[in-house]
């Protein structure tokens, strides 16, 4: 089975684009003065704009504006200087005026690109264009499984249409699940790090559809494409790619077609399932929306924007490896993800040995919230603390046995190093007279090991440490230890 798989792996090529909505944080929606609200009570966030009332009349929100072109610029797009408005027309109940005001042909941004670390390779996925819409109502599908197709009823709640929306779409340059997962990752480390959106994806704020297609890897001829949706996680992104993948190909090798159409991800079967045949963009009957003005984005302002742009992941993924040393492996690590990075950025302030900071992350602290299923934001331990704790260590005032059990009570109570170690006596011991006096004990009492030591078997000189350790209820400085016993012994 497995051979046969690989067979029509190497037969067939994916062929996946991604359509990416991102909700901006900015303090009021994009054609009117309403508050952005997450879970507030359905429909008390509403106006006669963007709830569509005859005679009025919207007002783009330049912050907006803004942050898409800062998007753009991240995504290495050119920007148009000019930018128009476009009506989206279609009917569904969750769209309080029957359309939906978007960008066509003059997007803000396009022609831009993003590299994608898979680690063995970096792809290069091209961003087609960066346009703003407006979001919808939501819709909440009342029934047993609470999905559209298996609904008794649905209520809508408007406080959600109308938000500032920004659309990235790529080019059908992603050849596998993994990749498309990777880019997903990759664009929302770079969205937070621009700070135009939270990008939660339990709220929605950043979510996805794909287009896939299989096409045969003798032809340049791309396949069918069907579009899926509800990939609101990156779990279930890679999850429906992969069936969506395998459907498409099962579908050709029995003699049958691939029929374009909408489908959505059902994660509980772990399947796609029909919504409806796909739209063309003839069946929107797009023209331009005559309630908004064209946009003239000048060159000065997108310079600013520009010149004030952060820091982004792969600059940051340069500067650890060129600059604080790091190896390739733990810069991408440390760089290509937002929180992480952010909580390195803060330790580093209060002690500035990255490759040993990086060591404790990257280790011990990321075991513990993977095993917890917690954040590092999530955690008890501070930067301040855990730069704290690295720092006594290298200055040797504690070792590495002491360290663990110190982070593990960190973790738990919050509490600094400092504390810990004064509460429980874990002080590393590194006076030379009180060790000696504890070495010589232990010389005296295991014969065997210093002639075993001194016939020329090295290793025995470990046994003697760890008899120095457990006497010491691993307090012990053990280079000062192995220091001292090498010059008696010898």
């Amino acid at each position: 089975m497995e051979n046969k798989t690989a067979d029509l792996n190497n037969k067939y090529e994916t062929v996946i684009g991604l359509e990416t909505h991102v909700e901006l944080s900015t303090e009021t929606k994009m054609f009117c003065g309403c508050k952005l609200s997450f879970g507030e009570k359905p429909n008390t966030y509403t106006c006669p704009v963007c709830l569509g009332h005859p005679g009025s009349l919207p007002v783009v929100n330049k912050k907006a504006i803004e942050s898409a072109v800062k998007i753009a610029l991240a995504l290495n797009c050119s920007i148009s200087e000019h930018s128009i408005f476009h009506r989206k027309n279609y009917f569904y109940p969750d769209m309080p005026k029957n359309y939906q005001i978007s960008q066509y042909d003059l997007p803000v941004g396009v022609g831009g690109y993003i590299d994608i670390n898979m680690g063995n390779y970096v792809r290069k996925v091209k961003i087609t264009r960066v346009h703003v819409e407006e979001d919808t109502g939501k819709l909440i599908h009342i029934g047993s499984t609470g999905r559209i197709s298996e609904a008794d009823y649905s209520i809508v709640d408007f406080n959600r249409a109308g938000t500032p929306l920004i659309e990235i779409v790529t080019d059908p340059d992603i050849k596998s699940p993994e990749e498309a997962k990777q880019y997903m990752i990759t664009l929302r480390n770079t969205l937070l790090m621009l700070n135009v959106s939270d990008c939660s994806m339990e709220e929605g704020s950043i979510r996805s559809d794909a287009n896939v297609s299989v096409k045969l890897t003798t032809t340049d001829k791309l396949g069918t494409r069907t579009e899926i949706k509800n990939l609101n996680s990156f779990k279930f992104l890679q999850k429906g790619l992969e069936y969506e993948v395998e459907r498409q190909i099962d579908v050709l090798e029995s003699g049958r077609e691939v029929l374009q159409q909408t489908r959505h991800y059902d994660n509980k079967t772990q399947t796609t399932k029909v919504l409806r045949q796909k739209e063309e963009a003839h069946d929107y009957r797009y023209f331009p929306d005559p309630d908004l003005v064209p946009m003239k984005i000048l060159p000065d302002w997108i310079n600013e924007i520009k010149s004030a742009l952060p820091e982004l992941p792969g600059a940051r993924e340069k500067r650890y490896k060129n600059s604080l040393g790091l190896s390739d492996y733990d810069s991408a690590f440390m760089a290509n993800d937002f929180e992480i990075s952010s909580y390195f950025e803060e330790t580093l302030k209060h002690h500035n040995n990255a490759k040993s900071v990086c060591n404790w992350i990257m280790g011990d602290f990321s075991a513990f919230i993977n095993k917890n299923q917690v954040t590092l934001k999530e955690s008890k331990i501070s930067p301040e603390n855990l730069a704290d704790l690295v720092k006594m260590i290298d200055r040797q005032e504690i070792n590495s046995k002491i360290a663990k059990s110190v982070f593990e009570e960190m973790y738990d109570s919050g509490e600094s190093p400092q504390e810990i170690i004064l509460k429980k006596g874990l002080k590393q011991i590194s006076d030379t007279g009180e060790l000696e006096a504890i070495i010589n004990e232990v010389i005296l009492k295991n014969p065997d090991a210093v002639s075993q030591y001194k016939s020329g078997k090295v290793k025995a000189i470990g046994f003697l440490v760890g008899r120095i350790m457990a006497k010491t209820q691993g307090k012990a400085n053990p280079q000062i230890v192995n220091e001292i016993i090498v010059k008696k012994l010898s």
